[in-house]
């Protein structure tokens, strides 16, 4: 669940996105100050909370974080409003530090690599990289599903050349690192890292 607010850009508009939409077409239900986003086929992708400023308090500009409550309030919104959705509560950190336990070359491409990358303590994606530096025994930084980057993109499982791919090892510059080097490459870690803790994007 990706929840997006800027007042200035948008409006007093909370944005709460739940699936990937693949950039089909979607329809759109509002129901007063609510908005249920569907794909045709009836899958729903996203919701939009109009004037949110006068049940919540939001704080932050691009990608926040909800609080248990927040959602708590907001579910009593969609109900409210009529639909009988809910959403569901994830606290979880979207942006994190990884560890590549394997890499292999991507058998369709010349510079593409398959990794193993460890989120968290047990929990290992597979995750197809471009970057020239990859290798195994990095620490790095992982977007998993469900992340925003700071330029908006919004990272969802995909398939590469035709591998699947479950997020993205990031470089310092899609990080926004302050100095961040132009040329191409993962940002690597300090080896200390700690496995799937929370990284702070644009700091």
């Amino acid at each position: 669940m990706i929840a997006a607010y800027n007042k200035e850009h948008v409006g007093d508009t909370l944005m709460v996105i739940i699936a990937d939409d693949k950039e089909v077409e979607n329809k759109v239900e509002r129901k007063g100050n609510v908005a249920r986003v569907e794909t045709i086929e009836g899958t729903v992708v996203a919701w939009n909370f109009f004037h949110i400023s006068d049940y919540l308090p939001i704080e932050g500009v691009g990608q926040i974080s909800l609080t248990e409550e927040q959602v708590a309030e907001l579910n009593r919104l969609i109900k409210q409003a009529g639909f009988e959705d809910e959403l569901v509560v994830d606290t979880e950190p979207k942006i994190v530090v990884g560890f590549v336990k394997s890499c292999k070359k991507h058998p369709d491409s010349d510079h593409l690599s398959i990794t193993q990358t460890e989120v968290a303590p047990g929990e290992i994606l597979q995750i197809v990289c471009g970057a020239p530096n990859i290798k195994a025994g990095q620490k790095v930084v992982v977007a998993k599903p469900g992340a925003m980057m700071p330029d908006g993109l919004m990272i969802w499982p995909g398939v590469l050349r035709g591998v699947e791919s479950f997020g993205m090892i990031c470089s310092a510059k899609e990080l926004h690192v302050p100095n961040a080097p132009e040329k191409k490459g993962i940002l690597e870690l300090p080896f200390d890292a700690v496995i799937g803790e929370a990284f702070s994007v644009g700091a």
